[in-house]
């Protein structure tokens, strides 16, 4: 199932090889150095982890049944990515037939391509945008300023990063990295450049805060007659878009212009109404802790004197059909986006979002990002890396994605070198750096424990000596130990205290 779909439209190949919007970067473990040396960022990124997963865990714990909807979700993600060579036409003939317009992109250049010609039909140099993975995954933003075209972006998070200059680092917050006060300082700086200014003496408060953010994207919303969206979900049964949104910025763009494009993953068609009310639980609870969704918008197609006058959607492969031809990996493409394995992870919440450099980041960026663009260059292929397999993310994600044997999966892919397909392009995986040596050590650590007597003697040893151990690794390892304290060695091992404290011997030495 590599870049085509049996009885469906065949999606045409890439054009240059874009597969996203990130340049290519330095391999995550440098990528992450600043900022776990950065003491800012890392408080900001606790405090905001540590407050989303206590309330997660609250509204979840309120449900009985939330192990049984959670089998669900991913049985329906299973299923409809199964057979999306039958939910994909049935839901661009009903799109059709609503009115709407659908558009088939291969890869992120033929998504931007056809999102820039669809405005520049309109005759527009202005668009308001709902906060979109998607849209951020192909560098939408950066395609249409290249022709001209600006692109407001609406969700309070996203306008403070784009405010800003910078990069999402969260999907449910992209922000989450800036504090009340970084905040308000973009806000005064920065404001006026993309519209209304920010009020004279504006504090941190979030009230303040969110009015200033009110004032200034009314004036957009008022006024723009393009929207770009993504969407949360596709409802094959009946053409029907889903967003679900905590502000109602996306209501706005969604219904106030007279054109709406959006612009949305193949994997996020559902195949009936009925499946969808399980993710509406799902989803709220796992994302922003709430019982239900402040704003959740659905559209079909067009109506006349309500909504926008055309609808288009461009259905994204971008790798998406490669990924479901690995049955281990494929699991990730039931994700529903809601970042609770990101609120969980060690890793992330040390190294931050930015570090991935993926619209992805966390513990699900870790395994999609390979697999939509590949494992060819440094920073894709360490990314299987960027975890330390606690399983804290599949405790946690609502759809089941066992994103540890993914991450497993993907570094034995990376490991193990040779050649992969990827859309037609033979790329070749070189292991990364430091692999022999690491195969050279584990073969050592198997021989130990294949041999009892040596491993004792080394637990013994090690007891001994303990009071002179470093706490820092030499050589090569202390990259590890940079951001890690050694653990400490007992005084006697487990194994030697169970024979002292029961009175037996060790039947591995001689009597």
């Amino acid at each position: 199932m590599s870049g085509t779909f049996l009885g469906m439209p065949a999606l045409p190949p890439p054009s240059g090889g874009d597969r996203g919007a990130q340049p290519p970067r330095a391999a995550f473990p440098r990528a992450a150095a600043a900022a776990v040396d950065d003491a800012r960022l890392r408080a900001n990124l606790r405090h905001a982890t540590h407050t989303i997963r206590a309330k997660r865990a609250a509204a979840v714990a309120e449900l009985p049944d939330w192990e049984p909807l959670r089998a669900a979700g991913a049985a329906i993600k299973d299923r409809a990515l199964r057979h999306l060579d039958h939910y994909l036409p049935r839901l661009e003939e009903a799109v059709t037939a609503a009115g709407g317009r659908v558009h088939w992109a291969g890869d992120a250049a033929e998504a931007n391509r056809i999102v820039v010609d669809l405005v520049r039909a309109t005759g527009e140099t202005e668009v308001v945008k709902v906060k979109s993975m998607a849209t951020q995954e192909i560098g939408l933003n950066t395609a249409l300023a290249r022709e001209g075209i600006t692109a407001y972006e609406t969700d309070l998070a996203e306008l403070i990063v784009q405010l800003g200059d910078d990069l999402p680092s969260h999907i449910l917050v992209p922000a989450i990295h800036r504090n009340r006060g970084e905040i308000r300082d973009i806000f005064a700086r920065r404001m006026g450049d993309w519209g209304r200014p920010a009020p004279e003496g504006l504090g941190d408060t979030p009230a303040e805060l969110a009015e200033a953010a009110r004032l200034h994207l009314r004036e957009k919303f008022l006024t723009a007659k393009v929207g770009v969206s993504g969407a949360n979900f596709m409802v094959a049964e009946t053409g029907t878009m889903v967003v679900v949104e905590s502000e109602g910025n996306g209501r706005m763009c969604l219904t106030l212009p007279e054109t709406l494009i959006s612009v949305v993953g193949v994997e996020k068609v559902v195949p009936t109404w009925r499946d969808l009310e399980v993710f509406l639980q799902l989803l709220p609870r796992s994302s922003t802790a709430e019982r239900m969704n402040p704003y959740t918008s659905t559209w079909t197609g067009t109506t006349d004197g309500d909504g926008p006058r055309a609808f288009h959607l461009v259905l994204l492969d971008n790798g998406r059909t490669d990924a479901l031809a690995d049955t281990v990996g494929r699991q990730a493409l039931r994700c529903i986006r809601c970042s609770a394995c990101l609120n969980v992870c060690p890793v992330y919440e040390r190294a931050g979002g930015h570090a991935y450099g993926s619209a992805y980041p966390g513990p699900i960026g870790a395994i999609l990002t390979p697999q939509l663009r590949g494992t060819g260059t440094p920073l894709d292929a360490s990314l299987p890396y960027a975890s330390s397999l606690c399983g804290a993310c599949y405790e946690v994600c609502p759809v089941a994605i066992d994103i540890p044997e993914v991450l497993v999966h993907l570094r034995e892919r990376v490991v193990q070198g040779g050649q992969v397909t990827l859309r037609g392009t033979r790329t070749v995986i070189r292991p990364a750096r430091g692999h022999a040596a690491e195969r050279a050590a584990l073969r050592a650590a198997a021989w130990a424990f294949d041999h009892p007597g040596v491993l004792r003697a080394g637990q013994r040893l090690a007891a001994r000596t303990r009071r002179l151990h470093p706490r820092r690794l030499p050589g090569p390892g202390r990259a590890w130990s940079d951001s890690r304290a050694l653990p400490e060695v007992p005084a006697e091992s487990f194994r030697d205290w169970w024979l002292r404290t029961r009175g037996e011997r060790d039947p591995h030495e001689q009597p």
